[in-house]
């Protein structure tokens, strides 16, 4: 019974549906997973046998067998997908999914890097070498505007005005915003583009891409990603560093010395103030640890 319908279900994916090959069998793993239940928890009960409590049950199952949350909502997810098709064809009178919720996820913010830990990891890089003096001006622009990973490496050099201080970027859906932009990191794009970019061969693509490879093209976000690791690993920082922390951080430390939360999101491109308001609820937690730390009621 449940090879048939989970056959139909597949073809239905892959011929309605037009799932990637890759969607296609994640829907279906998430299937097989619920049927490895019946198998072994409901003495191999059928697809159309199954009711809500079963499923309620298949949630915990899925957490005694130690997957996390995210997995457990995920495989909910598909296995929701498969009545809805089973629903739909009339194989079955009623949905046992349909009043299940998944698990809570909790929102998984990315490290934050101390002001020293950034100061460390810009001083691991060698910059007599031209990559060096690239990627210190790199790592200088990504802190100083908090930007997304993908709008440092589309930044273009007709969009910096350093007459008034700020940058142009295109975020998310296209959006442009206008940054403010610090002198430090001013000063070292100016050196890199006077010492390293002005002496590049440029592919014709990327005559106006700020920050370029070797090949003369606009780095890749892997690149980006790569240079960050190896410059955390090298400063000993034990952090999960990545090209989001640097944005992260630069939020956190905004928030923490007292910026408007509305500008911070301005900023950021955050289309709701509730996004940036993740930054208070830091804000507080790092109030309450200077409160630990040096109130004396808590010594």
């Amino acid at each position: 019974m449940w090879k048939s319908l989970i056959t139909a279900y597949e073809n239905y994916l892959l011929l309605e549906e037009g799932l990637s090959s890759n969607s296609l069998k994640a829907y279906i793993a998430d299937v097989h997973k619920l049927e490895q239940y019946a198998e072994t928890e409901k003495s191999g009960a059928g697809a159309t046998e199954m009711q809500t409590e079963d499923i309620e049950r298949f949630i915990h199952w899925l957490n005694d067998i130690g997957l996390g949350e995210r997995s457990q909502a995920r495989i909910l997810s598909g296995v929701k997908s498969f009545y809805r098709y089973l629903l739909m064809e009339n194989v079955v009178n009623q949905d046992p999914t349909e009043l299940i919720e998944g698990p809570r996820l909790k929102r998984k913010l990315p490290e934050v890097l101390s002001v020293e830990e950034i100061q460390q990891m810009l001083e691991e890089i060698d910059r007599s070498k031209a990559n060096g003096m690239r990627n210190y001006a790199l790592l200088e622009t990504l802190y100083a505007c908090g930007l997304r990973v993908s709008e440092l490496i589309g930044l273009q050099i007709s969009h910096i005005y350093r007459d008034i201080g700020f940058i142009k970027v295109l975020g998310k859906n296209n959006k442009e915003r206008i940054i403010p932009i610090g002198n430090r990191a001013l000063k070292h794009i100016d050196l890199y583009l006077d010492h390293v970019r002005s002496k590049a061969k440029i592919h014709r693509d990327h005559i106006d891409t700020l920050f370029l490879n070797r090949q003369g093209k606009a780095l890749s976000r892997v690149m980006v990603f790569m240079i960050i690791k190896d410059l955390a690993s090298k400063a000993g920082i034990q952090k999960s560093v990545s090209p989001h922390s640097f944005r992260h951080s630069f939020a956190t430390h905004m928030v923490e010395r007292g910026a408007d939360l509305r500008a911070v999101q301005e900023m950021l491109g955050h289309e709701s103030i509730t996004t940036t308001e993740i930054y208070t609820h830091l804000d507080r937690n790092y109030l309450r640890e200077v409160l630990m730390t040096h109130h004396p009621q808590f010594k």
